[in-house]
């Protein structure tokens, strides 16, 4: 009797520890999702707070030797220069206009004697190839760009590479390496500089690139759904332990009931249960139903008698 009033315990110790387990693992991707909220909330304050400010000169925001400071990301700077149209670089598989477009990258000596990797825009693909069939060039001579500070990008892990005059992705060391040394040794590190405007300008230009967007994305939403799906799991598992207990309840109140018909002699009325069907089945019946088989009872003892 002990071992089976103990075996329900046990399985209902793991129902609970399943339902503990899952709302464990429901916390930490919940945590995940409010710190990339976080995050994004970040970006986009960076963007409201930088985005429209007033250009600067360039040595106010990243003085020569210094790196980028991520608050003065996007921040509007005046570089004067000239560029190194010879030295161009694209940057392969760049999402824009539904297509893989190229992100034109080209070299700008300043008068401060350091270089700046400017990003002039993006082209299409070519008609028949890969390549673009044209990319316009830069202004001759100097030149006063406005552009947008933008962090430098992480290097591929993968390994992918890129042909000759393209890079796989706007890496400062990666881009480097396409260089001549001596503009690779004064190159800016941490940065690049996202075209706004030139002055004299040339045309054509590249495509301008698309305003960042102010989309907070779903991770607020994603984090409340797993809390949910947390007190879900716990919600559930009880169910399941109510529903066994009340089953069990069932089936004691029914072996009492026969046991007290079967104590005092007087034979049992109800009909037999049918195999393959719980005794519990027997206490839902219909009331119509239980009415009919009392009139075909009846109907047969007058037969019988």
């Amino acid at each position: 009797m002990r071992d089976a009033r103990s075996r329900p315990l046990v399985r209902w110790t793991g129902y609970a520890l399943v339902a503990v387990l899952f709302a464990i693992a429901c916390a930490f991707l919940s945590n995940w999702q409010f710190s990339r909220n976080a995050e994004r909330s970040e970006e986009l304050r960076v963007v409201e707070q930088n985005y429209d400010a007033t250009p600067v000169p360039l040595a106010e925001v990243v003085p020569v030797g210094s790196v980028l400071d991520p608050d003065d990301e996007w921040l509007p700077v005046e570089i004067v220069g000239t560029y190194l149209p010879d030295q161009q670089l694209l940057v392969r598989n760049r999402p824009h206009g539904g297509t893989a477009a190229f992100e034109v990258l080209v070299p700008f000596l300043t008068d401060e004697g350091r270089v700046v990797l400017i990003n002039r825009g993006w082209v299409p693909p070519g008609a028949d190839q890969a390549e673009p069939d044209a990319v316009p060039a830069p202004p001759a001579g100097t030149v006063t760009v406005q552009a947008r500070l933008r962090p430098e990008e992480a290097a591929p892990r993968s390994g992918r590479s890129a042909p000759d005059g393209q890079v796989p992705t706007i890496n400062i060391g990666l881009v480097a390496e396409r260089l001549p040394a001596e503009t690779a040794d004064a190159l800016q590190p941490s940065l690049y500089a996202l075209m706004a405007q030139e002055d004299p300008a040339a045309s054509p230009t590249p495509s301008a690139l698309e305003v960042p967007s102010e989309d907070p994305g779903p991770h607020l939403s994603y984090a409340i759904q797993w809390i949910l799906f947390a007190i879900m799991g716990f919600v559930f598992i009880g169910y399941i332990i109510r529903t066994e207990r009340r089953h069990r309840r069932e089936d004691r109140e029914d072996d009492d009931a026969e046991a007290a018909s079967q104590g005092s002699g007087a034979p049992s009325t109800a009909p037999e249960t049918p195999p393959g069907k719980a005794r519990r089945s027997g206490r839902r019946r219909d009331p119509d139903a239980s009415e009919e088989d009392a009139l075909l009872d009846a109907a047969g003892a007058e037969r019988r008698s």
